[in-house]
């Protein structure tokens, strides 16, 4: 049966609503994105969901819009705009084109292994909106992190809570599962386009008292990370600065917009 459901969703356009879209942001992921989407799709299939799967590009150079669609898989959708605008807004272009009754965020190179899915979903079902996959929870495993890598998101996992109020250790990792509503209603208000856009999601369901719970995964350093820690720093207190500057002159709601 579930060699069943995977070839049947390799080969037959879902009609329904999929229990499940899972958005993928790539740049330049030639070399890895098609064993990301067997392994996502092969999992999820043998939990019996029905799912989509989106790849939304941010501008890719390397061919990887090309080869997705030469798959030619049937729920795999290839949204392609041509520029290089940012992780936040690929992830922002692939939550509107959703139609799951959960929705998937999850980074090209699955350092959080998709089998991680099934605590999230666990969250979700006990009421949470968002489910965050923590490298910084209790009970977490982090392997292959070099020292300086870990050293600088210790230090800025605890400057963004002091900063921001956000409650959540772990903010950016790339792998967080939302209902649908909570969702739209999020990336609706979300206007960060850059690598920093989690904070800013987190920060708002937060601030909307949509239920957060923080999951502690396994995760695991791939090769070839485009992420340049001393630059990425930067940018991310520079965001932090930004988020607080609109919220000061009244760009947030303070209460949301339910989708």
């Amino acid at each position: 049966m579930t060699y069943a459901n995977y070839r049947n969703w390799r080969t037959t356009k879902l009609t329904g609503t999929p229990d499940v879209s899972v958005v993928i942001p790539a740049f330049n992921e030639n070399d890895r994105i098609v064993p990301t989407i067997g392994a996502i799709s092969a999992h999820l299939c043998s939990l019996g969901l029905s799912l989509e799967l989106i790849v939304s590009d941010d501008g890719s150079t390397d061919g990887t819009v090309r080869l997705v669609k030469s798959l030619g898989l049937a729920n795999v959708t290839v949204l392609a705009p041509g520029v290089n605008r940012g992780k936040g807004a690929a992830v922002r272009d692939g939550v509107t084109a959703s139609r799951g009754r959960y929705i998937l965020f999850s980074d090209a190179d699955l350092s959080t292994p998709i089998e991680e899915f099934d605590r999230l979903l666990g969250a979700v079902d006990r009421g949470a909106g968002v489910a965050v996959a923590s490298r910084a929870a209790h009970g977490a495993q982090e392997c292959g992190r070099g020292r300086l890598r870990s050293f600088i998101s210790s230090g800025l996992r605890g400057g963004v809570r002091k900063a921001t109020g956000v409650q959540v250790k772990d903010t950016q990792c790339g792998f967080k599962l939302f209902t649908r509503q909570a969702a739209r209603t999020l990336f609706g208000a979300s206007c960060v386009d850059g690598f920093s856009f989690d904070l800013e999601i987190l920060w708002l369901a937060q601030r909307w008292n949509i239920g957060i719970e923080e999951i502690p995964v396994r995760w695991i350093e791939a090769p070839g990370s485009k992420v340049s820690p001393g630059k990425e720093s930067l940018r991310f207190l520079r965001d932090v600065a930004a988020l607080r500057y609109r919220d000061l002159r009244g760009h947030y709601s303070s209460t949301a917009a339910i989708a």
